[in-house]
């Protein structure tokens, strides 16, 4: 019988481990928390195929000590933690969960737009210190959202999801991306393509959406923070290194932005210094995909992606499609 390791041992969405009980052979986890790395080696060594989450690096070295390895099932829609190339090369197959993501990501992103734009959480911690004794109108004075211009840094499924919230409030919608979108996605969100320099300097609030690679890393550094209007903010809940995180706490400290609103950081679970002093930014511990539906689409996708690979089929969402000429072949036990 095939055996599935799964990297985590409360992984959240209904019937992941009972329907891969099912059919495997199945190894959890069990400890609480992530799964340390010399527990991971021990662990992979028999595995036909393994359920990985984004925080577990699966790389070269990994891979070659899984020598039955058919197939990494990425409980997560990026890839970033997986070496894609070097499990190719051995014949694995790497799949994904994406789409599933999209709406609770973008409701995220906008959910502390919204919070780092009205100052929620210093107000929220105002009124409860009990020191609101008396209304007055000067207090608190917010930005604006409605009508204000919303620049969006990578405009794919989430970016998209995100322009069609922000035409609910009349803002000017500017984008960048490494492709112009359709004529068709334009229109339909109102969406203008200009360069980044352009879109950092026009915007008040730039939500950034692009996925982690070499060339997204530090995209936003310090020369792109020092492009914004100091009445700007920035949101990021795609992936922590792409902001430099010293740079944006550096230009949140010296009235360079106004503020931020981060779901992911650069060194995870560790925020840079200083960054957790400042009032002018909203931190939360990347939940972007943590909504009920979104974690039970997740469970499923995965899944079904482990039954295909295992049954010489190929996965609903396989990131190395040039794997099928060389995946390896099942074992038999």
């Amino acid at each position: 019988m095939p055996h599935v390791l799964v990297t985590y041992r409360r992984v959240p969405g209904a019937g992941l481990l009972e329907r891969l009980r099912e059919r495997f052979l199945v190894t959890v986890n069990p400890a609480e928390g992530q799964m340390p790395r010399e527990g991971l080696f021990r662990a992979v060594a028999d595995a036909d195929a393994m359920v990985s989450m984004l925080t577990d690096r699966v790389d070269a070295e990994l891979l070659d000590a899984a020598p039955r390895l058919k197939v990494v099932a990425n409980y997560a829609v990026g890839f970033n933690n997986v070496d894609v190339q070097a499990a190719t090369e051995r014949g694995i197959m790497v799949t994904n969960t994406p789409d599933v993501v999209t709406d609770a990501t973008a409701d995220l992103a906008w959910a502390i737009l919204m919070g780092i734009a009205r100052n929620v959480c210093v107000v929220d911690r105002f009124t409860r210190s009990g020191r609101w004794t008396e209304w007055r109108p000067e207090a608190f004075i917010a930005a604006d959202i409605t009508g204000a211009t919303l620049g969006i840094v990578g405009m794919g499924r989430i970016g998209q999801a995100v322009a069609k919230r922000a035409a609910g409030f009349d803002m000017r919608i500017l984008y960048y991306d490494v492709r112009q979108a359709t004529p068709e996605i334009e229109q339909r969100w109102g969406a203008h393509f200009i360069s980044l320099d352009t879109l950092l300097r026009e915007s008040d609030f730039v939500t950034v959406h692009v996925p982690l690679f070499e060339a997204t890393r530090h995209l936003i550094d310090a020369r792109a923070l020092s492009l914004m209007k100091p009445t700007a903010y920035l949101v990021n809940a795609a992936r922590g290194p792409i902001v430099d995180e010293q740079a944006l706490v550096r230009a949140l400290q010296a009235g360079t932005i106004a503020g931020a609103a981060l779901d992911v950081y650069e060194n995870e679970p560790r925020l840079a210094d200083g960054l957790a002093q400042l009032d002018n930014a909203i931190l939360i511990p990347h939940l972007g995909a943590n909504s009920r539906r979104t974690r039970d689409r997740m469970a499923a996708m995965t899944v079904d992606n482990i039954v295909a690979a295992l049954s010489r089929e190929t996965p609903p969402n396989l990131v190395n499609s040039e794997v099928l000429s060389r995946r390896r072949p099942l074992a038999v036990d």
